[in-house]
């Protein structure tokens, strides 16, 4: 399986030059917990609904007067749209991050989320469960 098998498609973003405000006013209305920072199609960093809360509103800044390239995050490593899935999850924990963005041929082009890795492994551990009951059956039954 790849990164964009579990990705979610497209991308929420955001110039450098935005307030905080009005980007968590855009994370409000699309029902994210993070936009991606971008100039055009490059992508510079991240910004998620928590940041916001540490960066800004905890240090007692004005959300309106900051903006979001100055606390943008940019310590990570996008996934690759075709990377395989395992060792994206791998590289995940070893960074510790809970969004990272998936780029195609360098532009972004949507985000993996612990949530995203959460769904994907519960439909998984469903997959085996089903398939164990009905081999047991079909045992019960003399099929096998």
């Amino acid at each position: 399986m790849q990164v964009s098998d579990i990705m979610t498609e497209g991308v929420v973003s955001v110039p450098t030059d935005v307030t905080v405000t009005a980007a968590a006013r855009k994370m409000r209305d699309e029902k994210i917990g993070s936009v991606l920072v971008t100039d055009g199609d490059q992508l510079l960093g991240i910004v998620t609904d928590r940041q916001i809360t540490h960066s800004v509103v905890a240090d007692g800044s004005d959300p309106n007067d900051v903006l979001v390239g100055e606390i943008m995050f940019t310590e990570f490593v996008p996934l690759e749209y075709d990377m395989d899935l395992l060792q994206a999850m791998r590289l995940q924990r070893e960074l510790a991050l809970r969004r990272l963005p998936v780029v195609k041929d360098g532009r972004p082009v949507g985000i993996v989320s612990v949530s995203d890795i959460a769904a994907f492994v519960k439909e998984a551990i469903d997959v085996v469960l089903v398939e164990g009951e009905v081999r047991a059956r079909r045992k019960e039954r003399g099929w096998e």
